[in-house]
């Protein structure tokens, strides 16, 4: 699925149908992100404005939510787990992997726009580990050469 371009209208309508939900700001801004690929940095003091908050509580919650990307992602996302189980079975030589073959690090995105790589704690397929998310598919038992072709 690709994402839209930001646009306000748009946002405004999302985050309108979103108003009436209980705790509606994570809602909002989870479909914000399902539209655009990320939250952008001008959808704040619409959120603010709609919910009666202030633009600081709205970036506060953005900002304190890993998953909520505020730039536009890479067109493949790359989500290494990080977590204790995954670590046990080698996920830091596989992101350091990562690292150097992308040129980035961890919560970039190459500027030629083709890879963001990220860490996540914990898939749920700790007995496989280590783990990544590649495009939203679920990969297991991961050494540089498996993902290497996952990314090719």
């Amino acid at each position: 699925m690709t994402a839209a371009a930001w646009n306000a209208e748009r946002a405004r309508a999302i985050i309108d149908s979103h108003r009436s939900l209980r705790g509606a700001l994570l809602p909002m801004l989870h479909a914000l992100q399902e539209e655009f690929g990320y939250v952008d940095a001008d959808a704040a003091p619409l959120l603010a404005d709609s919910l009666n908050l202030s633009k600081a509580e709205v970036h506060g919650v953005i900002t304190f939510y890993h998953e909520f990307r505020q730039s536009h992602p890479g067109r493949h996302v790359v989500r290494v787990c990080v977590a204790e189980a995954c670590q046990a079975r080698g996920s830091d030589k596989l992101v350091d992997h990562l690292k150097s073959k992308l040129g980035i690090d961890l919560g970039e995105t190459r500027a030629d726009g083709e890879f963001t790589l990220e860490a996540v704690y914990c898939l749920g397929n700790c007995a496989l580990g280590p783990s990544a998310l590649v495009d939203d598919q679920l990969m297991g038992r991961l050494t540089p050469a498996r993902i290497d072709g996952a990314l090719a």
